[in-house]
């Protein structure tokens, strides 16, 4: 003869049931809104915040056909918690830079995608050969004034730059 043991009582189960259960939803949510990820996420947006927003999208070319060194436009403006698209295309002859390491570090970076490769993480400069395209999915974070430039010796000098601006917005820190 088998014994089966003794069903307990819901209520005692619960306690074993809960735990679990809310310590999974603590962790859940400190992940969710950046409180054990990055320090500059975790004070401003959840990224389920950041992924339903629209996505803004601002054009740079880096140089033109006539090979000036130039981005065309020089100056970005950006809000703080709003997403972008940030689509760049080299329409000139020779490879060009876009170099803005402070901006990259002071905005969150979903992806950047360029020919059949999708790059995640810390992006720092863009090189982009004749002809090539790349997008640049961001959020600004931090209000401030950065520099923009190609790296490429003697571009700089002769005037690649540029002034990238984000601005306090509704959301940010």
């Amino acid at each position: 003869m088998t014994v089966l043991p003794i069903l307990r009582s819901p209520l005692k189960l619960f306690p074993r049931l809960l735990l679990p259960t809310l310590l999974s939803l603590v962790l859940t949510l400190a992940l969710g809104l950046g409180g054990l990820g990055s320090p500059v996420l975790a004070e401003t947006l959840p990224p389920a915040t950041l992924a339903a927003q629209s996505v803004t999208e601002i054009k740079v070319s880096l140089g033109n056909q006539a090979n000036e060194l130039k981005f065309f436009p020089s100056r970005l403006d950006f809000v703080a918690g709003k997403q972008y698209k940030l689509v760049l295309d080299n329409p000139s002859p020779q490879k060009h830079y876009f170099t803005a390491k402070d901006f990259a570090d002071a905005s969150w970076t979903s992806k950047v995608e360029a020919g059949n490769v999708e790059i995640k993480g810390a992006i720092h400069e863009l090189e982009l050969k004749p002809t090539a395209e790349a997008e640049w999915i961001l959020t600004p974070l931090k209000p401030g004034t950065y520099q923009l430039r190609c790296t490429i010796p003697g571009h700089t000098e002769a005037g690649m730059t540029g002034t990238i601006t984000i601005s306090a917005g509704a959301q940010s820190v």
